[in-house]
């Protein structure tokens, strides 16, 4: 204990690198080492709140330290959520054992309330043993009625019958003590009325007196037990509100994401049907294209078609006019020779 407050001071006071020699590397802080309290990082260590105490936990055997605390409150994500709901599984064990020692001290006060009334005449006696003779009738009848249940294999039922049974004893043995103390001293009615004034702490569990004075009602608030179980209940709300708020973040995040990733999709989907319909469109442009070229294609071919008939016809026209100019130049040259020849024929004649 000495050795490590002394430590501890050290480091308060020079740092924790205190030790490191000057060609040494520095370790660097990780909040997620072993050798930190977990408790301490998330809100306090509970092995603080109760020191000499009767719930006093003993030392914390982890470090505590501010720096690793301010890392720790700056990190995000699922490990230190995981740091958080094991510091409230340890704090609401702690509550739960209060609780459970607040019910077992207002069980005390409700018991002690029904022995308070005390028979003070023979009458009252009389029907506190009546009532008892009626509860032994009672109590012999279920006695039965859960050992025929246990015999037939019921344990369940035998065990809620033996559990009344034990109910009525108790209201029994009651009456038959109010019975055997017929006339309580007065110092014995002091102290029942005493400890009818008292009440249980609801925060920390211990025994009130009612009406106390206010001087010790301030002392018991401002006590480490009731401090201390207070600040309990009051951080394992505040980290639950923390852990929540991080699980609506990070739920916020994904759902932020998941809208990305949908936007991003429909893009992606609308994009590749405006590349469809501009594929289409150069299909059709591209068929459109083709399809001109080929009907200029047919029209020239045709055109040249039509100029070569024209040609042609243009050459068999011209053909047929030439054989024509030289039939009609041959009937010319026959004419004439017949004409020269006749004309010779007459001549001879003549001269003949």
């Amino acid at each position: 204990m000495a050795v490590l407050a002394a430590a501890a001071l050290l480091d308060e006071l020079m740092g924790r690198n205190r030790n490191v020699l000057p060609n040494e590397k520095v370790k660097e802080l990780n909040w997620e080492d072993s050798e930190y309290c977990k408790y301490f990082l998330v809100k306090f260590c509970p092995h603080d709140l109760f020191v000499n105490t009767k719930a006093d936990l003993g030392t914390c055997p982890k470090v505590h330290d501010e720096e690793v605390r301010k890392l720790f409150e700056k990190a995000k994500g699922h490990r230190k959520v995981q740091y958080q709901e094991e510091f409230i599984r340890f704090c609401s064990n702690m509550v739960n054992e209060v609780e459970r020692r607040i019910q077992k001290g207002r069980q005390r006060l409700a018991l002690n309330s029904k022995q308070e009334i005390t028979p003070s005449n023979p009458a009252q006696i009389q029907r506190n043993q009546e009532q008892i003779n009626i509860l032994n009738e009672r109590i012999n009848g279920l006695e039965k009625e859960a050992e025929q249940a246990g015999n037939d294999g019921n344990v369940e039922q035998a065990q809620g019958l033996m559990k009344l049974c034990d109910q009525l004893k108790e209201e029994r043995d009651i009456l038959k003590k109010q019975n055997e103390n017929g006339h309580w001293s007065a110092t014995a009615e002091l102290a029942a009325a005493q400890e009818k004034q008292m009440e249980v702490c609801e925060v920390c569990g211990a025994f009130l007196i009612v009406g106390d004075a206010q001087q010790r009602i301030d002392d018991h608030l401002m006590g480490k037990q009731h401090v201390g179980y207070a600040r309990l209940k009051t951080a394992i709300e505040e980290v639950t509100t923390a852990i929540q708020s991080s699980r609506d973040e990070r739920r916020s995040l994904r759902d932020d994401k998941k809208d990305r990733d949908n936007i991003k999709e429909v893009d992606k989907i609308r994009k590749k049907e405006v590349d469809r319909t501009h594929k289409e469109y150069r299909d059709r442009s591209d068929y459109r294209s083709e399809r001109v070229s080929i009907d200029r294609r047919d029209k020239d071919k045709n055109r040249e078609k039509r100029d070569k008939d024209e040609r042609r016809e243009r050459d068999r026209e011209r053909d047929k006019q030439r054989d024509r100019e030289r039939d009609r130049r041959h009937r010319d040259r026959e004419r004439e020779t017949v004409f020269v020849a006749a004309r010779s024929s007459r001549h001879s004649h003549h001269r003949r």
